[in-house]
């Protein structure tokens, strides 16, 4: 008998010593998108690559659908009840003031670029504020060009925006929208479909792959701005105690691969189903689409400055020194990013 648990033990001591049994991390992952949209494949990608650089030691259980709506996304991560997530800053309105600066217009023609460079902007000047305290911050990115969608007419002017309602998404777009004097709604982009199909919206301030994600048949009509109308700031997240408590080992594949390589992902992910929508989905629905004239640009931009002269007040409050520096740094950035 003792000769058995002496030789039981010492199997248990190889085995560890060969590393045939180690600890394994699990992160319960959260998405309230479809497990078909961008953001859900590009995270589960993500995942993926976590536990092929660990070799199997940090793997992700993607849960069947979001542990809350949309907007509550940000404190269920911060709480525990997923432990990675994404969501939008501007769900929350008046909660997240530095991250504006990714929101604003004509900012770039594609979200790889925006992505990116936002990421190298908040790694530098936001991160250090701490404005996502709570959680780790993984990597901040954004979709494609905002545009307008609607069922209902061509979109030429501010004029004829100001006769329609809209679904839109929060963040600088929302104030921007007031202060053209529109009939705007903030709701989350799930929503979308039902607001459309039953008439409550004539349409949506979208980038170009919501059209087909969201199955919005409806769409007839898009005008669509240089460098679009307007952007989205997103944060990819992880919840703060589940990182703390990784070995220094683990914590060095998470923030490997985190900051600019997860922007990346995320933006190249973006602009693939941007493309996709709009040769595929949009060109068989017969959407129209037209571009903003210099009047309508002119339009936007006169309102857009007295906004950015507002934020960054704002934005200096919260402890950001010479936000007009960073917002002009931010756009030469996006201009370097390949």
């Amino acid at each position: 008998m003792k000769l058995r648990h002496v030789f039981a033990a010492a199997l248990s001591t190889t085995v560890l010593s060969s590393g045939l049994v180690s600890a394994q991390t699990v992160f319960t992952v959260s998405s309230w998108l479809p497990p078909t949209h961008t953001l859900s494949t590009v995270q589960k990608n993500w995942c993926d690559l976590l536990e092929k650089e660990s070799t199997g030691r940090m793997k992700c259980n993607i849960l069947p659908k979001g542990v809350v709506a949309a907007p509550g996304t940000f404190d269920a991560v911060r709480d525990g009840l997923a432990d990675i997530s994404y969501t939008v800053d501007g769900y929350t309105p008046g909660r997240f003031i530095n991250t504006q600066v990714a929101e604003f217009p004509f900012l770039g023609d594609n979200a790889v670029q925006t992505s990116v460079a936002y990421q190298r902007i908040y790694s530098k000047y936001f991160a250090p504020l701490g404005e996502h305290r709570g959680v780790k911050a993984l990597a901040v990115f954004t979709h494609g060009p905002g545009i307008i969608f609607n069922s209902k007419k061509p979109v030429a002017s501010a004029a004829d925006a100001a006769s329609l309602k809209f679904r839109i998404g929060g963040g600088n777009i929302n104030e921007l929208s007031k202060a053209m004097g529109w009939n705007t709604t903030l709701k989350a982009a799930p929503e979308s479909f039902e607001l459309l199909s039953t008439g409550v919206m004539d349409g949506t301030f979208f980038p170009d792959e919501s059209i087909a994600s969201f199955k919005l048949s409806m769409v007839k009509h898009a005008t669509t701005f240089p460098g679009g109308l307007y952007n989205t700031s997103f944060v990819f997240m992880m919840n703060e105690g589940k990182y703390k408590a990784l070995s220094p080992q683990d914590k060095a594949v998470v923030d490997k691969l985190s900051g600019e390589v997860a922007a990346r992902m995320f933006g190249e992910g973006w602009d693939k189903v941007d493309a996709a929508s709009r040769d595929g989905a949009q060109k068989a629905q017969g959407v129209s689409r037209i571009k903003a004239d210099q009047a309508f640009v002119k339009a936007v931009m006169d309102k857009q400055d007295y906004l950015e002269t507002k934020w960054a007040a704002s934005a200096q409050v919260k402890g950001l020194k010479d936000p007009k520096a960073v917002l002009a740094e931010f756009r030469a950035e996006i201009a370097k990013v390949k």
